[in-house]
């Protein structure tokens, strides 16, 4: 075994792997540094020992950087702010919670109920959270405007015991815990969950990763509102409270270089390092907590340990040789698991009897004391001095690793076992020893009169360890967590900001990309709406044609734009600016989604609201990030989601992985977004209002909604707004654009999107080449035309006394005959979602299979939804009904060589792909 291979994942191994040529000197250095600690502290040893290794840098001294340091706590004792909370108090109301916390979740699992919960988590957390209420977290009406704070998701019985003592929730309310419908009035969510209770909880976390990514660019989103003038947020504080299983996910550390580039010293990662995940250890032949010291700090973090309880301070003290250290060290969490799990008797014989000198150390130690040493994570002294150092700590953001036991205080069924996250009730036994070790009053005769229902306690309001606790909140600024919707009054667009949707693009061709950027500048011009759009891009803003924002609206950047620009002759100069107006993410489209969270919930967060315009390449939205896409809407994110070249042949030079034929299924899998495929700049133009009128007019009854729509790089003729437009049909989903202009066999081709030109070329060509009468649709939205008949036949069934409501499709397509081709550059999924609601003999056309590289015109021909395909199958279908000669299908396809893929003319080559 190489030298420092066994202690590569625990320590940095700065000396291990270097020969000691002169220990005697080597004494001497450390006898001077021990005496410097002796004799001026800790503080100024750090300071000393900094200046050396910078100088050592400066001379080419090859010393790495110290990324992981001894498993000891960071803050030195001498450095530990004062706890200036009462700490019997704190420690009274801290165990009637973790009683209620439990009993909920147990009352919660019996056998006529039996709907779940965790118990073990908030169990191992309180201290955490307590200190954090009692001293820290700030609520909504403190003067600095309170704190964001995104808790952990299984921990969520902790807090609802707590607003169970401060009068906020009822016993009613706390036995109502996962039953949402069956005790609707008085339900509780399993987590946090906004959309569920939108006046309780702000931030859904227990997605595993989406937390930690949301709170890194929750506390950006803060900043950026600050920087721009929209609020003053220096004195918010974003708190995240993670797992350190959670921290696997690649998104809880795939965004952290986020926070130190911008030096986010507003926000605090506490980790609560109990070492176990749902099944296991997290790293049992390891060290998680050295793992993520580690890599937090090569990060850019500043990290703070709490590893160990005061009752360690005077056994670390006297540990002079570093005997004791060595062993904290060299123990994998396995072993520190199993400890707790045991006795004091076996934690001395395997633990401190590795070595003379740590077994000497507590000799005079009974068993229980042995056994009584707590984890720094359920100390409230070291956790408040962590708490108060990351808070005061500028310049980078904090992550607070506090080493905690799952299941703490539970008893010996509970702590540490590897099985406690699954377990959701205690025994009788169980109850009781938790009641003796929490000192809760209730008696064993109220316990043995029904296991499954213990009660709650509560000393009543008038206890003055309640009147303290109240008196700390009112201090900080009211309840935490609570959610208010209330917000500043915001002004809608002129209707002049969408006169350029409707003009068209006269006779030069342009995308619905463009068309749409064209009206997005006009409506950030808006003199009182424009600064309330934040645009989103993630690194594709020259391919959408968006760089023309960034000498106005400028790209967002904390730090300014300290360097020369190689554009900065150019009309459209790169410029980035602590006040800019563009949030561009780079090429990151998890944390573009982050940073449409935080915006498109600022209304609630801070009470301004904030228009988020994400807008992602092809298929990288839903696809991609569709998991934070849905902790959007549970936060009840407001918004537009622009899916920029979009369809599955329109970039088809780029192949299989950009080739997008199925987002919009993956959307409406959404509750919360409103899917829309426009053919032209018009219909986007009603669109985006409708959107924002529903989120923010006055009469709107359904807010909290996040429109999706899809559109192209291909340049087409924008037509200009018809002057009878069917508005209501572009709204809710299809309108009749051009009616049939020949008499003879009649048809229907509905078509969205980019189709939308394919369906009017073939209805030229059938009336031109078959004599075939053909009425073109453009489906703005099948999704909403499907949720629409679907609304109507459960209506119908709910209600089977009274008339049925006809679905809209069927409405607008009453009395058009023939039958239907329907047709997009999506697979044939998406057209089909509305087949039910269609009377009419009914056919679908799509891009369905993986996408490839090749023309537009051979890929629109390969999948058979080019204008031909439409042609050939409205004949098909009209010559089974015997409207048109048999053999017309036949012949339309020799003579439009439909079964060759060079034959294809559909489409340009313009636009980029």
């Amino acid at each position: 075994m190489a030298a420092g291979e066994d202690t590569s994942h625990i320590l940095s191994g700065l000396t291990n792997q270097l020969p000691d040529r002169d220990p005697e000197e080597t004494a001497e250095w450390v006898e001077s540094l021990d005496a410097l600690i002796r004799e001026q502290g800790t503080e100024r040893a750090q300071y000393i020992m900094r200046s050396l290794l910078q100088r050592a840098g400066a001379q080419s001294v090859g010393v790495p950087m110290v990324t992981t340091t001894d498993y000891v706590n960071t803050i030195p004792v001498d450095q530990e702010a004062q706890f200036p909370g009462n700490e019997e108090y704190e420690r009274r109301y801290r165990a009637y919670m973790r009683w209620n916390a439990a009993v909920m979740v147990h009352r919660a699992q019996r056998p006529d109920i039996a709907v779940g919960g965790h118990i073990s988590t908030y169990a191992g957390a309180a201290t955490l959270y307590e200190v954090g209420f009692n001293h820290f977290f700030r609520g909504k009406d403190h003067p600095g405007g309170g704190d964001q704070v995104f808790f952990q998701g299984h921990a969520s019985p902790g807090m609802y015991a707590r607003a169970f003592m401060e009068g906020r929730l009822s016993e009613e309310d706390l036995d109502g815990f996962r039953q949402e419908k069956s005790r609707q009035g008085h339900a509780l969510s399993s987590y946090p969950h906004p959309r569920l209770m939108p006046g309780f909880w702000e931030f859904p976390t227990v997605s595993m990763g989406i937390g930690p990514m949301n709170a890194i660019y929750q506390a950006q989103s803060n900043r950026y509102l600050h920087n721009r003038g929209l609020k003053d947020t220096s004195d918010q504080q974003v708190w995240a409270f993670l797992g350190d299983g959670e921290m696997d996910e690649p998104e809880s550390r795939g965004l952290l270089q986020l926070a130190a580039n911008e030096n986010l010293d507003n926000l605090n990662f506490v980790i609560n390092c109990n070492l176990q995940r749902l099944d296991g250890p997290v790293r049992g032949n390891g060290k998680i907590m050295q793992e993520l010291e580690a890599f937090f700090r090569g990060a850019g973090w500043n990290v703070i340990k709490v590893v160990w309880g005061r009752e360690w301070d005077d056994l670390l003290t006297r540990d002079t040789h570093g005997a004791l250290v060595k062993i904290m060290n060299e123990t994998p969490d396995g072993d520190y698991q199993t400890y707790k799990a045991e006795s004091g008797g076996f934690v001395r014989e395997h633990f401190f009897g590795k070595d003379p000198a740590t077994k000497d150390l507590v000799a005079d130690l009974t068993d229980d004391q042995i056994w009584n040493l707590k984890r720094g994570g359920h100390d409230y002294r070291k956790v408040y001095a962590a708490y108060k150092a990351a808070t005061e700590f500028k310049g980078k953001p904090t992550v607070i690793l506090a080493k905690t036991v799952k299941g703490y205080g539970l008893g010996p069924h509970f702590e540490g076992r590897n099985a406690t996250h699954q377990m959701k009730k205690l025994t009788l036994d169980d109850l009781k020893k938790f009641r003796d070790h929490l000192r809760i009053p209730i008696t064993d005769e109220q316990l043995d009169k029904d296991p499954y229902r213990p009660p709650y306690y509560h000393p009543g309001t008038d206890a003055p360890e309640i009147k303290y606790m109240m008196e700390r909140r009112a201090a900080l600024g009211g309840p935490v967590p609570e959610r208010r919707s209330k917000h500043a009054a915001i002004a809608l667009p002129e209707e002049k900001s969408y006169e350029v949707a409707k003009r068209g693009s006269g006779k030069q061709q342009a995308a619905t990309t463009m068309a749409f950027v064209r009206l997005l500048k006009d409506l950030m011009r808006d003199k009182n709406f424009g600064k309330h759009i934040a645009p989103i891009i993630p690194d594709e803003a020259r391919t959408f044609g968006m760089d023309a924002f960034f000498p106005t609206a400028k790209i967002y950047n904390p730090k300014g734009q300290n360097y020369l620009s190689v554009d900065r002759d150019l009309v459209l100069a790169y410029k980035e600016s602590p006040a800019g107006q563009l949030i561009h993410p780079g090429i990151n489209e998890a944390g573009a989604v982050a940073a449409f969270t935080a915006a498109g919930t600022a209304y609630a967060t801070h009470g301004v609201p904030l228009v988020p315009v994400y807008v992602f390449y092809s298929m990288f939205g839903f696809q991609r990030t569709g998991d934070a896409f849905w902790a959007a809407a549970d936060q009840m994110t407001r918004g537009f989601i622009i899916g920029a070249t979009a369809g599955r042949t329109t970039l088809t030079g780029e192949g299989l992985q950009h080739a997008d034929g199925h987002s919009p299924i993956l959307a409406s899998t959404n509750p919360a977004v409103v899917t829309y495929d426009p053919a032209y700049g018009y219909e986007m133009g009603h669109i985006i209002r409708d959107g924002l009128e529903r989120m923010y007019g006055p009469d709107s009854t359904d807010r909290n909604l996040m429109y999706y729509l899809t559109v192209y790089n291909e340049p087409i003729l924008q037509p200009a707004e018809p002057e009878e437009l069917d508005v209501e049909g572009v709204i809710k989903g299809i309108y009749l654009l051009a009616p049939a202009k020949i008499d003879g066999p009649r048809t229907q081709l509905l078509a969205s999107g980019v189709s939308v030109p394919w369906a009017l070329e073939a209805q030229r060509i059938l009336a031109e080449d078959w004599s075939v009468s053909a009425d073109v649709w453009s489906v703005t939205s099948w999704n909403e035309l499907r949720r629409d008949g679907l609304a109507a036949e459960e209506e119908a069934f709910l209600n089977p006394e009274q008339p049925a409501r006809v679905p809209f499709v069927t409405q607008q397509l009453e009395g058009a005959t023939g039958p239907v081709v329907a047709v997009s550059d999506y697979m044939k999924a998406v057209p089909d979602q509305i087949r039910q609601f269609i009377p009419n003999e009914y056919a679908t056309l799509g891009a369905d299979g993986f996408g490839f590289s090749d023309t537009r015109a051979a890929a629109r021909r390969y999948f058979k939804n080019d204008t031909h395909s439409i042609v050939v199958r409205a004949l098909e279908m009209l010559a089974r009904r015997g409207e048109v000669d048999a053999q017309a299908p036949v012949k339309a396809i020799e003579k439009y060589r439909l079964h060759n893929v060079n034959a294809g003319t559909t489409g340009n080559a313009g636009g980029e792909a």
